[in-house]
């Protein structure tokens, strides 16, 4: 068998990133079950920009269109969003919460920001804010 010393998986950042990734899936999906944190963005997003049409919030959560309409359509089915035709051009999708989209956000956006903080739990105050910034810079 050939020796591949020049790649070992465990040093390449992607693995790593999807590691990290799955720790932090795995911790919102114990404290937050009722969304997944696609859905809990899409509902974060709403609640900071308000209505807005399903390809501009596709945007604003760095989502294709594809995905965002699935995002979408999932929270349109439990109840936590609303969609309206736009007056101005009756192809375009307005996106809105609802009543419990807004209810759930709001009462779990605390919990939300507790799993950020567990996520980079065994960093330093100073490194969890130097790996967030590095991270930014990537995107």
């Amino acid at each position: 068998m050939a020796q591949h010393k020049d790649y070992r998986l465990d040093d390449q950042i992607g693995y790593i990133l999807r590691r990290v990734t799955q720790r932090h899936l795995a911790l919102f999906a114990a404290a937050i079950p009722e969304v997944t944190t696609t859905q809990f963005a899409v509902l974060a997003r709403l609640a900071e920009i308000g209505p807005v049409s399903q390809n501009h919030l596709g945007r604003e959560t760095a989502m294709d269109a594809a995905t965002i309409k699935g995002v979408v359509d999932r929270l349109a089915k439990l109840g936590l969003v609303a969609t309206t035709a736009d007056p101005a051009d009756r192809r375009r999708l307005t996106v809105s919460l609802t009543g419990a989209g807004t209810e759930l956000f709001t009462s779990r956006r605390g919990t939300a920001l507790q799993i950020s903080a567990d996520t980079v739990a065994p960093l330093t105050a100073s490194e969890a804010a130097t790996l967030q910034a590095l991270l930014l810079r990537l995107t």
